[in-house]
């Protein structure tokens, strides 16, 4: 059997989310869902669409806990999904609450100009949920 690559998505390659065909139609299999250490920010990024959210490494304890999906894809299939990220998305290494260290996304700091910082609200799902109730 091949050796699978894992990577954490944090919001529009969520289960249920507008890119989430991209991982399953590559032979993604979620693995298990996790908060990242308390060392993120999340910003909901200008532009779109989709609507995406951009993962910021800052200082342990100076950030948050955010809600991660982590997937696995073959090892051919990870590299012709990490081709497609567009800036300021890149795939960097991911800490994760309990210990992990797999691939995952990251945004770029100049990628944050006309962000809201969304950190406070814990993952892209609960985000998207309080938006959708206050647009309601």
């Amino acid at each position: 059997m091949t050796e699978m690559i894992e990577i954490a998505v944090v919001g529009a390659h969520l289960s249920g989310m507008p890119l989430n065909h991209e991982l399953t139609a590559r032979g993604g299999v979620l693995r298990r869902q996790i908060a990242t250490q308390d060392c993120y920010r999340l910003y909901a990024l200008a532009g779109g669409p989709p609507a995406r959210p951009g993962l910021l490494r800052v200082a342990a304890g100076a950030g948050h806990s955010i809600e991660t999906e982590v997937w696995a894809l073959p090892p051919d299939q990870f590299g012709w999904f990490v081709a497609g990220i567009p800036a300021p998305l890149g795939v960097g290494v991911l800490r994760l609450a309990d210990g992990g260290t797999p691939k995952g996304f990251l945004v770029e700091p100049e990628g944050l100009a006309g962000a809201e910082d969304i950190s406070t609200f814990g993952g892209w799902r609960a985000f998207v949920a309080a938006r959708t109730r206050s647009v309601a």
